[in-house]
């Protein structure tokens, strides 16, 4: 399937543009004229459009990108009084919550600013590849805000506790180089070849076994927030000796040829 299976309206409040192809479902914040910051109906649009490509069976992977340049420079200001509710019901934490329960794999790729809710979204991927123009920050502290609770949280799974306070309190830009070291960040690409090295790496990941993948995500998950890991691994375990995952793998590689993986039940 080629074509967009979802999104939110354009107009004056920006869009979120889906387009499928090759495996992988890629998902354009597009508001330029505000360098892509998410408008209230933008991030209540966003978990829609992933529950469209989560349950797609074409969709191996999920890309999370900005156009023109800019990946976002997060919530609009504008709108912070509906956007920055509680916890429960910030339109910003719904939306990081889906994208962080997301069943197949995601990327960020990252041009220009990655702001605030920007870095939040980014943040809610399981990677983060980053042109080495980019430039992120979390401003809150230039509004008085407290920053959500749940992206304080993988904030500080990602970069540790020193460097998010160091980002949180500052609230100062800071390079790809200085995100790439204190983990914010697992790729940085030379200027003009972050599309090419992103197509390439989830091209990579759509030949992969999703059932491998999503177990991971499942258990890594389970380790991160010491959770039931044996549990979830004997589950797994299960679900691969039913599949026929493994056959087919192992098969394939005794053959010397590609496998061709199946499985496709990321709602498991």
């Amino acid at each position: 399937m080629a074509g967009p299976p979802g999104g939110s309206p354009a107009g004056t409040d920006g869009a979120l543009r889906a387009v499928v192809a090759d495996g992988v479902g890629t998902i354009v914040i597009d508001r330029p004229a505000k360098r892509n910051a998410m408008s209230a109906a933008m991030w209540r649009a966003l978990p829609g459009v992933l529950d469209e490509l989560a349950a797609d069976p074409d969709v191996r992977v999920a890309v999370l990108t900005g156009a023109d340049g800019n990946f976002c420079a997060g919530a609009d200001i504008a709108e912070l009084a509906d956007i920055h509710r509680d916890d429960d019901s910030h339109l910003a934490t719904v939306a990081e919550r889906a994208l962080a329960a997301f069943p197949k794999p995601s990327l960020a790729a990252i041009e220009g600013y990655c702001v605030g809710g920007g870095c939040q979204l980014a943040a809610a991927c399981d990677l983060r590849f980053a042109s080495d123009g980019a430039r992120f920050g979390i401003p809150p502290a230039k509004l008085g805000i407290v920053y959500p609770a749940d992206a304080t949280a993988r904030l500080v799974g990602l970069v540790g506790p020193s460097a998010a306070k160091y980002l949180l309190y500052s609230a100062d830009l800071v390079g790809a180089g200085h995100a790439l070291r204190v983990g914010l960040v697992d790729e940085v690409v030379p200027a003009g070849g972050l599309a090419e090295r992103v197509a390439g790496f989830t091209a990579t990941l759509a030949s992969r076994s999703l059932l491998t993948q999503r177990a991971t995500k499942d258990i890594v998950d389970a380790v991160v927030a010491s959770g039931p890991v044996a549990e979830k691994a004997r589950r797994w375990l299960d679900e691969m000796a039913a599949s026929g995952e493994a056959d087919e793998g192992i098969a394939a590689f005794l053959e010397r040829r590609d496998p061709a993986f199946r499985w496709t039940n990321p709602t498991r």
